[in-house]
């Protein structure tokens, strides 16, 4: 007898928020399956409010009470029975992050967590990220968002390091990231794998997974760092009209992710990774699995 429980996630990030509904089959004998029933993305650019002038704007206000009552509907036509909403990097900086949370709650019924930098690589590492974890291998697992990027080490199939940086697409689209940043990066990057051989990356992002999709390649193959380097310089010489009419890229993306693709490069480049493998997982699928594992 298989029992089946639906499970749904929001994720909102600095630059889009994602309402994921998954169904979650028990069967006897069997290993739990996470099957995504329903994947809505809409582009509220939070991370240019927050990061530029520090609060969430009133039209941006407006427009997540709006896409949080169409995620309530969506869940009820689903038979969601389970949700939990994370908000990450701009909901974070916003001073008034707190007043946005109190207002989607009044105006349409949903619980909002803002959750830390720390917390956040926690729960996308939570995802099943061991399928892909081969014994006596290590790997840099980098998880480039709008606001920050998570970055964790894994070694013999542990985390022996995580940390968060204020480094994002929407930050380095707006020029807010400052070679302090990069090299406090490159530091921690090199000194954690130095005792470590033969690092790859495992990417996670929207625009991660654009770069493979582009790539053609089969889930389980990895990008090289010479195909990435390649992407970067091919992007970096199109133009954003381009990038939309050539690559078929959304126009919110299509403008971040030449940083997106540096951010990779250089975690490759500090790391001495020749290879990154792109699994598809996010903070909505770690969320469904946190919640369903109950650690959160």
């Amino acid at each position: 007898m298989i029992s089946l429980k639906k499970y749904a996630a929001i994720d909102i990030g600095s630059n889009a928020m994602r309402l994921l509904v998954t169904n979650i089959v028990e069967a006897p004998g069997k290993e739990t399956a996470f099957n995504k029933a329903s994947l809505v993305r809409v582009p509220i650019r939070l991370g240019q409010d927050a990061f530029t002038v520090g609060e969430i704007t009133e039209e941006n206000i407006e427009r997540m009470v709006d896409a949080m009552k169409a995620y309530r509907l969506l869940m009820k036509v689903h038979k969601v029975e389970r949700y939990m909403a994370c908000a990450t990097s701009a909901m974070r900086e916003a001073y008034n992050g707190q007043e946005v949370v109190d207002i989607i709650q009044r105006e349409a019924d949903i619980k909002i967590d803002i959750i830390d930098g720390k917390k956040e690589a926690a729960i996308i590492a939570a995802t099943d990220l061991h399928d892909f974890l081969k014994p006596g291998q290590n790997y840099l697992f980098v998880d480039v968002g709008g606001g920050s990027t998570e970055f964790s080490l894994f070694a013999d199939g542990k985390i022996v390091a995580s940390k968060s940086f204020k480094n994002g697409t929407v930050r380095l689209l707006n020029n807010m990231v400052n070679d302090v940043v990069w090299q406090e990066i490159e530091k921690w990057i090199k000194v954690v794998t130095e005792p470590y051989e033969n690092i790859n990356l495992i990417g996670s992002g929207g625009n991660i997974n654009k770069l493979f999709k582009l790539s053609g390649k089969k889930q389980d193959k990895p990008l090289s760092y010479f195909y990435i380097q390649s992407q970067y310089q091919q992007l970096s010489s199109m133009s954003y009209e381009q990038r939309i009419t050539d690559l078929e890229l959304n126009p919110d993306r299509a403008d971040v992710i030449i940083h997106a693709t540096r951010i990779y490069l250089n975690a490759m480049k500090w790391s001495g990774a020749r290879n990154i493998f792109v699994p598809k997982i996010g903070l909505s699928d770690g969320i469904v699995k946190a919640m369903y594992h109950g650690t959160l």
